[in-house]
C-alpha cells in the first residue's frame, strides 16, 4: 500500500503555525500525511512565541526558505508545498529551486518583478516599514492593524477573536524584502518564473486582500508567462488576507484538494 502524500504548510508573518490545525485535520482525513513547521526561533504555542519574540528576530526570506527546504528535503516522497502570505513567495522559491510535488501559494508575498503597489498593500505595511530599524526586529500588529491587515471582510467579533487566538510577533525582515523588491538588484524575494521542469503551482487570491490585493496575484500569475509548467489562479471573491483563518477557510481548503486531485496528487 503505497504511503500518504505528505503536504508541508508554511504559515507567513503574524499568524503561528498552529493556525493551520483545521488544515492538517481536514488533509489528514483527505488521506494526506500534513505537518505545519515552525519558522526558525519560533516557538511551539502562541503564547510561547509572544513571551520571547527576539527568538524570531531578523529572520529573512532566504533563511526561512533554507529552513524548510531542509524539513522538505528529507521526505522520501516530495511533498506538497501550501504557504500563505510570505509563506506563499517562500512556497513559489521552493518550486522554482526543485522542492516539493505540486506548490500552492495563497495570497502570496510580492516576488521581483511584480510592480503594482496599491495604495491599501502600502497602508497596511507602513505601521511596520515606517520605522527603519524595524527590520532587525520581531513586531507585533495591534488588534487595529491586524483588523486592516487581514480581517478587513470580517466583523469586529471574528476578527478579535483571530487576533487572540493566532496573533505572535514575527520578523520585519522579510516585509521589508518584500517591499522594496523592485528597488533592489539582488533580492531575497527573487523567484525562478521560467523553470519549465518544476512541479505544478495553484496561486489563490483573496480579492479583497488588503494585503497582498489582487493586483499583485494577478501580476504574479503573468511573471510565469515564460514557464510550460502548470501554473493556475483561483480567485475567492469578497474574501481577505484571513481566508486561511477565517469561518471560510474549509471553501479555500477544498478548493486545493480538489485541484490536487486534479494534478495526481491524492486519493
Amino acid at each position: 500500500m503505497p504511503k500518504p502524500q505528505p503536504v508541508v504548510f508554511i504559515h507567513g508573518l503574524w499568524l503561528h503555525g498552529t493556525s493551520w490545525q483545521e488544515w492538517l485535520g481536514l488533509f489528514r482525513a483527505a488521506g494526506y500525511e500534513p505537518i505545519a513547521p515552525d519558522w526558525p526561533g519560533e516557538r511551539a504555542t502562541v503564547e510561547e512565541t509572544r513571551k520571547n519574540p527576539d527568538d524570531v528576530a531578523n529572520t529573512g526570506i532566504d533563511k526561512a526558505t533554507t529552513h524548510f527546504g531542509e524539513i522538505i528535503g528529507r521526505y522520501e516522497v516530495p511533498p506538497i508545498i501550501i504557504g500563505h502570505s510570505v509563506g506563499g513567495m517562500i512556497t513559489e522559491k521552493l518550486i522554482g529551486l526543485g522542492y516539493g510535488s505540486a506548490g500552492v501559494a495563497i495570497d502570496p508575498a510580492q516576488i521581483k518583478g511584480v510592480l503594482p503597489m496599491p495604495l491599501r498593500q502600502l497602508r497596511a505595511a507602513l505601521p511596520v516599514m515606517i520605522n527603519p530599524t524595524n527590520v532587525s526586529k520581531a513586531v507585533t500588529l495591534t488588534e487595529d492593524q491586524f483588523k486592516f491587515a487581514f480581517a478587513n471582510e470580517l466583523s469586529d467579533e471574528e476578527s478579535h477573536d483571530l487576533y487572540i487566538r493566532w496573533t505572535v510577533p514575527s520578523p520585519a525582515r522579510p516585509l521589508f524584502q518584500t517591499g522594496l523588491v523592485n528597488f533592489q538588484l539582488h533580492s531575497q524575494a527573487e523567484v525562478d518564473t521560467a523553470n519549465d521542469d518544476r512541479t505544478p503551482l495553484l496561486l489563490i487570491s483573496g480579492t479583497e486582500d488588503n494585503t497582498e490585493p489582487e493586483a499583485i496575484v494577478d501580476s504574479t500569475l503573468k511573471q510565469y508567462r515564460d514557464s510550460n509548467a502548470v501554473t493556475e489562479l483561483i480567485k475567492f471573491r469578497g474574501r481577505g488576507h484571513s481566508l486561511t483563518v477565517d469561518h471560510g477557510w474549509r471553501d479555500v481548503a477544498t478548493e486545493i484538494l480538489v485541484w490536487l486531485r486534479q494534478q495526481g496528487l491524492g486519493q
